[in-house]
């Protein structure tokens, strides 16, 4: 069956380009990100990335590139970081909410064109803080100015090129741009993940047996984000009935989906974000003398604490999964839609009665979102303390959850339903 759809896929021209031309551009990403910049010591990265584990998850975001140290080594990051930032300014500006939400395709086209000039100073900012950190961490060596300035450039033009590549993917290709280079960067590691499980058993294989458990339990986080990601509570609509003339318009039935979690990823970005800025400030001053050398020493160790870690972690993401659902999920706005159009839930009242029911019924769903969300982010480092435990090596544990499960999942789901509404036009 799946090999059917396949042959049947690349049998249609428009759309066997389309998925050709994305393949072209993770081959141009790819390259890029095995271009490291000069000057790094490979061993002391290693150690680097051992000790900051936090680097490696913001490792996932950028596709891997960080790790490498590339010319495109903050990946898309920092327009992601834009374009919540500006998501976040549409709650205070009114109209910055205006041209997000009420100008239709136009109105968000140029809400984009802000997150593209916004990711600049972003990108080099960025790029500054993490080009220093590693010099004083002996990774790379010291820069002059001119080299700095001229890293810092490459590495803010290099995050450009990779949102423009995306956009193409966007426009010319299938799926969203951004999310599937995203995909591509966690993808790209598989290979060399299955290899180091291969290794470890070929030199060991008694060891056999401990493995089953955990990939046992990584198809089973597997099934359990797929169904949560694809659950929905459905919020029965109808359409008032209008005669006109001898005719009667209207009186359909059909459903509004509330997706349980309707936030995606975006609270654990943030979570990571809200964790990551004092350690890496703290970072900044650890080496000075007096009272700001001994209070960054203790916000460094206080984060390092795994058990602290993952209380403030786990928190966060639950309670930023309500506030960020409250920034892209706006009940009144929905209400008024539902009211211009004819269309009520029955039962209730058009206008402020149906955004109180609204905002009652996703409030009742949310929390399993939430508390399903920090689970998932949270399994990896569990799953890393049994092994440690048992001394068994993890190279599968993107596998076992994690943001980088959540992303894969997410990306699959919103691809396939694409290339499947593509099939059914061309069916018509």
């Amino acid at each position: 069956m799946i090999f059917q759809s396949v042959i049947k896929i690349f049998k249609i021209k428009d759309l066997r380009k389309r998925i050709l031309f994305v393949f072209l551009i993770f081959a141009v990403f790819r390259i890029m990100a095995n271009i490291p910049i000069p000057g790094i010591d490979p061993e002391r990265l290693k150690a680097f990335f051992e000790q900051f584990r936090v680097f490696g998850l913001f490792n996932i975001f950028t596709g891997g590139t960080l790790e490498n140290l590339s010319i495109v080594m903050l990946g898309v990051g920092p327009y992601i970081t834009a374009t919540v930032v500006l998501q976040l300014l549409s709650m205070i500006f009114p109209q910055l909410e205006k041209i997000y939400k009420e100008e239709g395709e136009a109105g968000k086209e140029k809400f984009n064109q802000y997150g593209r000039i916004l990711t600049v100073p972003l990108a080099m900012l960025q790029g500054y803080a993490m080009l220093t950190l590693l010099q004083r961490r002996n990774v790379i060596g010291t820069l002059s100015p001119i080299s700095l300035f001229s890293s810092v450039l490459t590495i803010a033009a290099g995050t450009l090129f990779l949102v423009w590549l995306g956009e193409l993917i966007s426009e010319r290709g299938i799926g969203n741009g951004i999310s599937l280079l995203i995909f591509a960067g966690i993808v790209s590691r598989f290979p060399q993940n299955v290899l180091q499980v291969y290794l470890a058993l070929k030199e060991n294989p008694s060891r056999a047996p401990l493995y089953l458990p955990f990939f046992a339990l990584a198809l089973m986080i597997v099934f359990g984000v797929v169904f949560v990601t694809e659950a929905k509570r459905n919020i029965p609509i109808s359409y008032a009935r209008r005669v006109r003339g001898r005719k009667m318009y209207g009186g359909a039935k059909t459903y509004l989906p509330l997706n349980i979690n309707p936030a995606g990823v975006m609270p654990i970005i943030f979570a990571l974000s809200l964790l990551t800025f004092p350690s890496m400030v703290a970072n900044f001053f650890i080496g000075t003398e007096g009272l700001v050398g001994d209070i960054s020493q203790k916000i460094v160790h206080f984060f390092e604490n795994p058990l602290i870690y993952g209380i403030c972690y786990f928190v966060l993401i639950f309670f930023l999964t309500f506030f960020y659902t409250s920034v892209v999920f706006d009940p009144s706005l929905i209400a008024d839609n539902l009211k211009k159009i004819g269309g009520f839930v029955p039962g209730i009242r058009p206008g402020p009665p149906t955004a109180n029911f609204l905002n009652f019924t996703l409030n009742r769903i949310l929390p399993i979102g939430a508390l399903f969300l920090a689970i998932v982010a949270l399994s990896p480092s569990i799953v890393d303390g049994i092994a440690n435990k048992f001394k068994i090596s993890m190279p599968f544990r993107f596998l076992i959850g994690g943001t980088s499960l959540l992303i894969l999942v997410s990306v699959v789901l919103e691809t396939y339903q694409e290339i499947r509404a593509y099939l059914q036009m061309q069916e018509l």
